[in-house]
């Protein structure tokens, strides 16, 4: 039996989130279709041009990101101090964009009187919205539907895009939190479909790497849509902030050059012709962060099936299970252990 997404997603216990996306009847979402020859490579784009706009109108950060053929990963932070400093004006703004909003708030923003009832009814509004808008449940199902409709419409059929669901991991500490983005970062390498971190389209790393050097020759991701939520911007992915605690940060809690110096040391060892090879020279983070060589590939290679829909210390584990009611036993202690010290 699936779990509810209040006992797995909770930003008072963490931020951070690992969340995943499945294609159904054998759909694409990039590729080409050997049956039918046809290409579905700009799919991708539709996917990174959705959650860039949506990142722009939710309280939520994108960490990471990347767009397979069948699949996608997010790495997502819900940012509750912005979540806390919107106005009323502020959240009707930003959820008119996704929906048509309702009329006493049309009548709010124009600055006409409104009754007792009035008053209440955008007061309900407003709370809901706004609990909305730092909802990763919300932005997904945001994200899902435009592409299941786009999909559809291009494909000339109906029904379900997706397996179902989205599948979460709460991302309790630092060490889960870079695994996790590693992991997702090199989802083309580990599949064998790039060879390298500038190689890796459609991934936040690749777009990453090319913002350090605006002259690449590399193709440039998320080319806006015509009908892309009205011409929204797009926001920025998430910054690096340097800080060393999830609690004391204010994006994610490394330095950019040390996230980069690892996971080209990652690359370079899980790629297929380099089976095997660890370099005695370890990146600056591996070493700050306490965690052996051997436990870091293991999970860079297999970190979604070594924990199911929580990642971190295995005492963080069992508290967020007992705060959240769940009878489900805490995968994945073993690797666990590996990864924190």
């Amino acid at each position: 039996m699936t779990s509810a997404r209040r006992q797995l997603i909770d930003a008072n216990a963490t931020p951070f989130y690992h969340v995943i996306n499945r294609c159904v009847r054998r759909a694409f979402l990039c590729g080409e279709d050997k049956l039918t020859g046809r290409s579905y490579e700009h799919r991708r784009g539709w996917i990174v041009d959705k959650i860039k706009a949506l990142s722009a109108i939710f309280c939520i950060d994108i960490c990471a990101y990347a767009v397979m053929s069948n699949h996608y990963h997010l790495v997502l932070k819900i940012d509750i101090e912005k979540a806390k400093s919107l106005t009323p004006k502020d959240i009707i703004n930003r959820w008119s964009q996704i929906t048509k909003g309702h009329a006493v708030a049309t009548k709010y923003m124009n600055g006409d009187a409104l009754i007792d009832g009035e008053v209440m009814l955008l007061d309900g509004l407003l709370a809901e919205w706004h609990e909305r808008l730092s909802s990763i449940s919300w932005f997904m199902r945001c994200l899902n539907e435009e592409i299941a409709r786009k999909a559809n419409r291009e494909d000339e059929c109906k029904g379900a895009f997706w397996e179902g669901r989205f599948k979460s991991q709460a991302l309790l500490d630092e060490q889960a939190l870079v695994a996790c983005m590693m992991y997702v970062d090199l989802n083309p390498i580990r599949a064998g479909i790039a060879d390298s971190l500038q190689s890796s389209d459609f991934t936040s790393i690749q777009e990453r790497v090319n913002a350090l050097n605006p002259h690449s020759n590399a193709p440039q991701l998320a080319k806006t849509t015509a009908d892309n939520l009205q011409q929204i911007p797009h926001k920025a992915l998430a910054k690096f902030d340097g800080s060393t605690l999830l609690s004391q940060q204010t994006g994610i809690p490394f330095h950019f050059a040390d996230y980069l110096e690892l996971i080209d040391w990652t690359g370079r060892a899980i790629r297929l012709d380099k089976k095997g090879y660890i370099d005695n020279q370890l990146p600056k983070l591996l070493n700050e962060l306490g965690i052996s060589p051997d436990a870091w590939l293991t999970s860079a290679k297999e970190f979604r099936r070594q924990y199911s829909g929580i990642s971190g210390r295995w005492d963080s584990m069992c508290e967020f299970k007992k705060q959240h009611n769940s009878g489900k036993w805490c995968k994945g202690k073993a690797s666990s252990q590996a990864l924190h010290p």
